[in-house]
């Protein structure tokens, strides 16, 4: 019997605030355990929560780039549970009345549809030292402000799971709302697989898959689960509705717990918090501030630079990258020259250091410099690639570096001549094999007065009078 595979998605996003969702507390990774708290995100008796209203203004612009219909009267709700790192015994969250709902994300040419998106705050984190009878708990995560987006249960496979994960974190980062490090915690997935008989229109049962700490890792262990309520189906068994936990090392999934219903939670209206109601004019301002948004700017890059789909995708999968670019080309930058210069020297420098493109020492300036000593023959495109590798070191601009180092291409053909001759008179064999019609001898002679002149000669040049020469003979 062959089975379809249905997925749905629960990504948390930690938003880019500096304080908590209800208090002032800081929001930066990485302090000592238990140093960023006050009485509101511990849950002390009698604290009243205040609503950050940035978090609010992230999760809205995130919405609205979603094609969310974003709700006028929203409030929140006490999601009741018990578990160490939660010291109100509760989660502030949103419930029947979330921010936003029915949206959807473009997946190639398939739309995902967006059940619901709201804000909530996040839990603490419990620690486990290695070869201890004990857990230690941290609660400065207590209270950081996180949207979760909920999609529809139309994803058909474990790698179109890992697709949607990726054009969200490349939308979200592009809208600036979060850093989407899931190292950090700040990107988060569970993920809802069932399985049903092909033709069969009700759902089957679910099972929530936890502790995915990379894209690869949803893929994997959806993939791993998949196969195992399909091997239990087959030999009659049933699967439970539980969550699973995703054992990295092992790779395989090991159940966690019975997986909650809503009812379960007790969910009932949060007595601290007002409901917001947002007006027209607000929301239009948010509205405003969602910038291009990376599918729009990929089209935009192919009609208007006449690059490949392949160079346009690369070029606008980071916000900043896709800002280099234009930068450069609006400096003067013919686009086709500057994406591969980009592709291929920048990027490659820039892996190999393990730098970011916000963080390069060559800017835009410099490209066009450079482009433009290489067109007006001034330098090689080779000594071009050298030029890039010692403005990375020094941060000097290509024009300071060819002066001191008097790397300007050679330009004289007397000077030229005179190479090109001591060449045609060192490799004789040579010459005769070009004579017989081996035309890549002529390339070889090339090569050897390049490297005679360090990269300084004209190619071009350099083959025409290598010609004319050997005519001679």
């Amino acid at each position: 019997m062959k089975y379809e595979t249905i997925v749905g998605l629960e990504v948390h996003v930690q938003l880019l605030t500096n304080s908590k969702l209800f208090c002032n507390c800081s929001t930066k990774f990485g302090e000592k355990a238990n140093t960023q708290v006050c009485p509101i995100c511990l849950g002390m008796p009698g604290v009243l929560p205040v609503i950050n209203e940035q978090a609010v203004r992230l999760a809205i612009k995130s919405a609205f780039a979603l094609h969310c219909e974003i709700l006028k009267f929203t409030r929140f709700a006490r999601k009741n549970y018990f578990y160490p790192d939660l010291p109100k015994n509760y989660q502030i969250s949103q419930f029947e009345e979330p921010l936003a709902i029915n949206g959807y994300l473009n997946l190639g040419k398939k739309k995902i549809g967006i059940k619901r998106a709201h804000l909530e705050e996040d839990a603490g984190k419990l620690l486990h030292p290695e070869e201890e009878a004990y857990s230690l708990v941290d609660f400065n995560r207590c209270g950081i402000p996180l949207l979760e987006i909920v999609s529809q249960p139309e994803l058909k496979s474990p790698q179109e799971a890992e697709d949607y994960l990726n054009v969200l974190k490349l939308i979200l980062k592009y809208l600036e709302v979060s850093d989407c490090n899931m190292e950090e915690g700040s990107l988060r997935c569970d993920a809802n697989l069932s399985v049903r008989p092909q033709g069969e229109n009700n759902l089957g049962v679910k099972t929530e898959v936890k502790n995915m700490n990379s894209f690869k890792s949803v893929r994997k262990a959806l993939s791993y689960e998949r196969e195992r309520q399909i091997k239990l189906l087959e030999k009659g068994g049933k699967v439970n509705q539980e969550t699973m936990l995703w054992d990295e090392k092992k790779g395989i999934t090991l159940p966690m717990r019975s997986k909650e219903e809503s009812q379960d939670y007790r969910y009932f209206p949060e007595p601290d918090l007002i409901p917001l109601a947002f007006n027209e004019e607000w929301l239009k301002k948010i509205e405003q501030e969602v910038a291009e948004l990376p599918e729009t700017r990929k089209k935009r890059f192919i009609e208007n630079y006449f690059l490949s789909d392949y160079d346009a995708g690369v070029l606008t999968s980071q916000k900043p990258l896709a800002d280099y670019f234009e930068e450069t080309v609006s400096r003067g930058g013919k686009p086709k020259l500057v994406s591969n210069w980009i592709l291929t020297e920048l990027l490659g420098r820039l892996n190999s250091r393990h730098l970011t493109i916000g963080q390069s020492p060559f800017t835009p300036a410099h490209l066009v410099e450079l482009l433009k000593l290489i067109e007006e023959g001034k330098i090689s495109g080779k000594i071009g690639k050298d030029i890039l590798a010692k403005v990375f070191d020094s941060g000097k601009s290509p024009t300071s570096i060819i002066k001191e180092e008097k790397l300007t291409q050679i330009s004289g053909n007397a000077l030229l001549l005179k190479v090109v001759v001591e060449v045609i008179k060192e490799n004789p064999k040579t010459i005769s094999d070009y004579k017989k019609g081996k035309e890549r001898a002529l390339g070889f002679l090339v090569g050897m007065v390049m490297k005679k002149t360090k990269g300084r000669a004209n190619p071009a040049n350099v083959n025409k009078l290598l010609q004319e020469e050997i005519k001679k003979l």
